[in-house]
């Protein structure tokens, strides 16, 4: 691809180490800020200016909340520091070799390299399937998949065709994880509570939502009691969960399951994830996925390409096949690069990672959520809802979309209303595009 004359990377020349951060997500970012007083230039590369708080997109796409109110702007992080620099570009590859990395404006050298990228969707190889449903990873993803689903809605009160209308009228969700479980709790609630309203002429008896799991349990990723007690809301909520179940196909808008056959329009995908790797590193270095890294988090084979986040695979005896890919995880990896930068520097000793579990969470609901805290202690139904609404608010980034999301739930729970159903742009399915 011809890179256009008036761009180039350019990065002013120092006599500090530069290092260069791909990805402005949990964990790039607070490295990033972690780095604020170290005697070294950091660019952080991205191919947004802003910063998405990614557990909260489904509450976009599912009308709670506008995109604005969980994305920051990463030039923010910046301001006041001289030698920090932002640059909005794609990053296309990378070369150890001559310390350089490929973006689509050009190249630029790095004395330590930090690879954040984040993950993207597994569509575990079947490209059909890929073309056709819907994924949740990104802000565009979010306003994708709410506009579809208005779209739906808007064009249901105008068919006569009876077959067309069931099509439109069932949403199926790929994926027992946390992503899929909120989707359905968010879902559930326009059915009951705002679709009704919205749409007098449809029968929202007739609509339904299906939660398809290829385990025998929902929410793997947290205990026993917690996908449980996830599985026990849904059906309270109406939700046909189908646990031992394979998506095999997805065609002329008929989803083929191992377990017989369901039609719709709306099929979302939140089957699971795998690490986003800039091409250019060694196969040697990769394993499922993602970046295998030592304790420091130093990729393997390299002594100056590091790892953290979801892209990076460190194996431990706790964590034989790397840490859950959560943005704990990543924010701890990050503070924790940062520390030992600093220490680098000054010519002390680093130390290897460790990983706190702060336990993890879900929501199904108004008032149903479930938690997982430390030492084996579980939470449910209205006191764990409060909590994942705290923690959600804690970590938004800046003031003003603390206080935005937190007068969007307040209003959704008094009224029982969601007032962000627009439809700005239509969305055209099929495009193939991916994540």
């Amino acid at each position: 691809m011809a890179i256009p004359e008036h761009l180039s990377l350019t990065i002013p020349e120092s006599n500090l180490p530069r290092i260069v951060i791909i990805g402005g997500g949990f964990g790039g970012l607070k490295l990033a800020k972690g780095l604020r007083k170290t005697k070294a230039q950091v660019v952080l590369l991205d191919r947004n200016n802003f910063h998405t708080f990614q557990p909260l997109l489904y509450q976009v796409a599912t009308a709670g909340l506008e995109p604005d109110s969980i994305a920051g702007p990463l030039r923010q992080t910046f301001e006041g520091n001289p030698n920090y620099f932002f640059r909005m570009v794609k990053v296309t590859g990378i070369n150890p070799g001559n310390n350089e990395i490929e973006t689509t404006v050009g190249n630029l050298t790095y004395d330590y390299l930090v690879i954040a990228c984040g993950s993207i969707t597994n569509y575990f190889g079947n490209d059909d399937i890929k073309k056709r449903v819907l994924p949740l990873k990104r802000i565009v993803h979010a306003l994708d998949l709410r506009s579809h689903i208005l779209q739906n809605f808007e064009q249901a009160v105008l068919t006569q065709d009876k077959t067309k209308l069931q099509q439109m009228m069932n949403i199926i969700v790929v994926g027992g994880g946390p992503t899929g479980v909120e989707v359905c709790g968010a879902l559930s609630e326009l059915k009951k509570h705002i679709l009704p309203r919205d749409y007098p002429d449809l029968d929202f008896s007739a609509m339904n939502i299906y939660l398809i799991e290829g385990t025998d349990r929902l929410l793997n990723g947290m205990s026993k009691a917690s996908g449980d007690n996830s599985l026990k809301y849904m059906k309270k909520l109406g939700i046909n969960v189908q646990l031992n179940t394979r998506v095999e196909g997805y065609e002329n808008e008929v989803v083929q399951l191992s377990e017989g056959n369901i039609e719709s329009s709306t099929v979302i995908w939140s089957a699971g994830v795998k690490g986003n790797i800039p091409g250019g590193i060694d196969a040697s270095a990769i394993e499922r996925s993602r970046l295998v890294v030592d304790e420091f988090n130093c990729v393997i084979g390299s002594n100056n390409v590091f790892a953290i986040g979801d892209v990076a695979m460190m194996k431990s005896e706790e964590y034989p096949n790397g840490h859950p890919m959560l943005a704990p995880v990543a924010m701890q990896q990050g503070v924790h690069l940062a520390k030992n930068f600093k220490k680098h520097f000054s010519g002390k000793a680093r130390t290897p990672f460790k990983y706190f579990n702060k336990g993890s969470m879900a929501t199904v609901g108004r008032n149903k959520a479930v938690v997982d805290m430390p030492g084996g202690f579980h939470v449910k139904g209205l006191l764990a809802w409060l909590i994942w609404m705290f923690i959600h608010i804690l970590y938004l980034i800046g003031f003003r979309n603390k206080l935005i999301a937190l007068n969007n739930w307040v209003w959704s729970y008094l009224t029982y209303d969601k007032g962000t159903r627009l439809i700005i742009r239509t969305f055209q399915r099929n495009k193939g595009k991916g994540s």
